[in-house]
């Protein structure tokens, strides 16, 4: 039996299947279609990591290809999924809406009807910390209701999850959703804002920042995220659940640019511009439902992990 991962070649795809040789005896599947939203050579670097590993498969194919997906299932015996993979960006999202319905909607729809037809024990479907949208009550908890989400990327993951619950209830299948809050650590996805600050502060270049610097988000280690994609494959009366995945100690932006400045040792040139109406103006997870179902707790604080980071940064940069 095997997990299949979706994104298997991206930051957190990467990460969870080096945790899953070490912590578990399944055949791992890393589905990923290395398309260019970001460099791939990068996945492609990702991916090489497990060319060596006998319980690794790897499998360059599109989720949203219906024949593609009928075929792995068929060929292989999938025990469960962690989908992972998605258009991710908040920004480009507000540009290339149909591309993101199209994967993020329409490929997790096919996923969904792929299980249906090839049952598995377990559906992880990994959504984000942006279907809360404006007005959301903080912190942002999965009972309470929502505001409207801000970009097209929170609309399609909040859709991508009633596709998943409307399974769960009209076909039993076993769908948990989990709300990852602003993941970091080695591997960081290029485009993302830690990645841009880092990059500039090392070679002196300015940082953008949008707004005063008072935006807030919920920094969490992608070690946690693992720890709580692991849980969630196994653990009891999460079926049907929308579980947040954060480490509920948000950190303005001028202060991670505090904390990158104290790990490079440099300063950063920094350049005002207007704040983005796409931004939420704070991300902020309540773990409470975490807590009790996964037995959840971040273990990696914020000023450990951006050291981390930058000492991987810095290695992979030179």
């Amino acid at each position: 039996m095997a997990i299949l991962i979706t994104g298997g070649a991206g930051f957190i795809g990467s990460h969870l299947i080096e945790r899953l040789l070490v912590q578990s005896s399944d055949d791992l599947i890393c589905l990923d279609n290395f398309n260019d939203y970001y460099d791939p050579a990068l996945k492609r670097a990702n991916a090489a990591l497990f060319d060596d590993q006998p319980r690794v498969t790897q499998i360059e194919a599109d989720f949203c290809d219906s024949n593609a997906m009928e075929s792995l299932f068929t060929q292989h015996q999938i025990k469960s999924v962690v989908h992972l993979g998605a258009y991710a960006g908040v920004r480009v999202s507000v540009a290339q809406p149909q591309l993101y319905q199209q994967t993020n909607v329409g490929g997790t729809l096919n996923l969904l009807e792929t299980v249906r037809r090839h049952p598995v024990q377990r559906f992880l479907l990994a959504s984000s910390s942006t279907v809360y949208g404006r007005g959301a009550a903080i912190p942002f908890a999965e009972d309470a209701p929502h505001g409207v989400p801000a970009s097209p990327y929170g609309a399609t993951k909040r859709a991508a999850e009633l596709l998943g619950l409307t399974y769960a209830e009209l076909h039993q299948t076993p769908v948990v959703c989990l709300r990852p809050f602003s993941v970091y650590g080695p591997r960081l996805r290029p485009d993302l804002a830690l990645t841009i600050f880092a990059k500039a502060i090392h070679t002196g270049a300015t940082i953008p920042l949008f707004g005063d610097g008072t935006i807030r988000r919920d920094f969490t280690h992608v070690s946690d995220i693992c720890d709580g994609l692991i849980a969630a494959l196994t653990a009891e009366n999460v079926i049907g659940e929308t579980i947040n995945l954060g480490h509920s100690e948000p950190i303005e932006m001028r202060g991670l640019i505090a904390l990158l400045e104290n790990a490079f040792g440099k300063k950063a040139n920094i350049e005002r511009l207007p704040e983005r109406p796409e931004d939420l103006p704070v991300t902020f997870a309540n773990l409470q439902k975490a807590q009790r179902l996964l037995n959840y707790e971040p273990q990696v604080p914020i000023e450990v992990g951006i050291r981390d980071y930058v000492a991987w940064f810095q290695s992979w940069y030179a």
